[in-house]
């Protein structure tokens, strides 16, 4: 008799893991940076792939806020170009730049709103603690319209988003 029971039970357990499967991926996907210097991804993403640092064609400055704004809110660059992102945060709270497309952004701020302790160790991402500064290193391989966004749950939402227009060569 208990059997019956039991094989339901392990079978919703099952599903329920496999259906979050990709959530916890996504978790260990943000693995702690360790202290060597790692090797670029070759990883290339719709909006571009990781920058060599040593070819850098231009440093753009970005600054976030607790008002929930990028400054600039607005980019262009040409493709191919290396961006070197310098990113500061100056408010009170934790915010993020991370770079996609709008669909990518949308899908990842709800999923922030159900795992919002999830540590992000992207090339693409950095997380910036009050007062900080972080740095991303980012190849536009592609031209058209991309975005930045904070993911941390009721930023997006609140309107922190940004835009990057590559233009072609």
């Amino acid at each position: 008799h208990s059997m019956n029971i039991r094989y339901p039970l392990m079978t919703a357990l099952m599903l329920a893991a496999f259906s979050t499967a990709s959530a916890w991926a996504h978790g260990e996907a943000h693995g702690k940076k360790s202290g060597k210097p790692a090797a670029l991804n070759p990883e290339e993403k719709a909006f571009g792939k990781q920058g060599d640092p040593k070819r850098i064609d231009r440093t753009i400055k970005v600054d976030m806020n607790d008002k929930m704004r990028f400054t600039p809110a607005a980019l262009t660059v040409k493709q191919g170009e290396t961006i070197r992102f310098v990113v500061k945060n100056s408010g009170k709270v934790m915010h993020e730049f991370v770079l996609g497309n709008m669909a990518e952004l949308k899908e990842h701020a709800e999923l922030m709103k159900k795992f919002p302790d999830m540590e992000h160790d992207e090339p693409y991402m950095a997380h910036v603690p009050p007062g900080k500064t972080e740095t991303i290193v980012w190849q536009f391989t592609k031209a058209g319209e991309f975005h930045f966004g904070c993911l941390l749950p009721g930023h997006f939402e609140a309107g922190m988003v940004g835009k990057v227009n590559v233009t072609r060569r």
